[in-house]
């Protein structure tokens, strides 16, 4: 990818009438290892430079790993993006938020991220929506508020932390009674939206090396709308709304998306990729 994110704006209302209320925070990640910690606590005494620990790490990952993966465990890892969907309680996109772009420092994403969270969890009692929040994206931010100090109040007294988040793999995968094979890329592609697009998670680290950073946030926000518009198919499987409302909605987020391309010029290509998936 090679388009350009601009700072974060918040979208118009979907219509003139008043904005319903804000009901879900959809949310997406990316991340890179934390070469000093790997050296830390998987080879101490080793005297490894964090870029040396990454690594041997990487390494030892692809040996172990049955398809020749060297992603490393969530604790190891630092957020270097992060973006959210606004959604209302009538399952219309509102806005959406790439944190702290353009500068997408850690700390400040993690910082913004959950005060974000804490205004509309405690306002408006909105729910993370994420694909494998639960196995990711929750623990990632969650470490980094432990790493930086950061008050999560809300997150963590909440009765509902383990319930209240909607993990749309654990959805699919009948909470782990199979495996998601294909990951967020399937149920993307199964509607016609563009799924991946030449970018995955094992590709970030070596893009931040680049200085690459806006286009990771780029990765980051369509994979964030993916979630989004799989997060609305499933509601029709639950009877939260009809598939013609479906429809309605994805028009409505399409016009928005378009009316943002001068300011978000990834979206000119996330929209040129839709497609009509033939159901067999």
């Amino acid at each position: 990818m090679t388009s350009t994110t601009q700072p974060t704006r918040h979208l118009p209302p979907l219509s003139d009438s008043p904005t319903p209320r804000p009901a879900y925070l959809v949310v997406d990640t990316e991340s890179i290892p934390d070469g000093r910690l790997l050296a830390a606590v998987k080879y101490p005494g080793e005297s490894l430079s964090p870029e040396a620990a990454i690594e041997k790490a990487c390494a030892e990952a692809r040996e172990r790993s049955w398809n020749g993966s060297d992603f490393l465990p969530v604790t190891f890892h630092v957020p270097v993006a992060v973006c959210v969907l606004r959604v209302g309680v009538d399952f219309a996109l509102q806005s959406f938020s790439c944190l702290d772009a353009p500068q997408y420092r850690p700390r400040e994403i993690v910082q913004k991220f959950w005060d974000g969270v804490a205004h509309y969890k405690a306002k408006h009692k909105a729910r993370l929506v994420t694909f494998n929040g639960r196995g990711f994206d929750v623990p990632l931010l969650e470490l980094a508020a432990f790493r930086y100090g950061i008050a999560a109040k809300d997150h963590y007294l909440a009765r509902d932390r383990y319930r209240g988040p909607i993990d749309l793999m654990e959805w699919f995968s009948n909470f782990g009674a199979i495996k998601m094979a294909g990951g967020l890329d399937l149920p993307a592609k199964l509607l016609g939206k563009p799924g991946k697009m030449g970018v995955t998670g094992e590709h970030v680290y070596q893009m931040h090396c680049e200085g690459r950073h806006r286009e990771i946030n780029d990765y980051c926000l369509c994979d964030t709308l993916d979630t989004y518009f799989v997060f609305l198919r499933t509601r029709i499987l639950t009877g939260d709304i009809a598939a013609e409302k479906e429809r309605e909605l994805v028009a409505k987020a399409k016009e928005l998306l378009q009316s943002k391309v001068g300011e978000f010029p990834i979206l000119e290509r996330y929209l040129g990729s839709w497609t009509e998936y033939a159901s067999m």
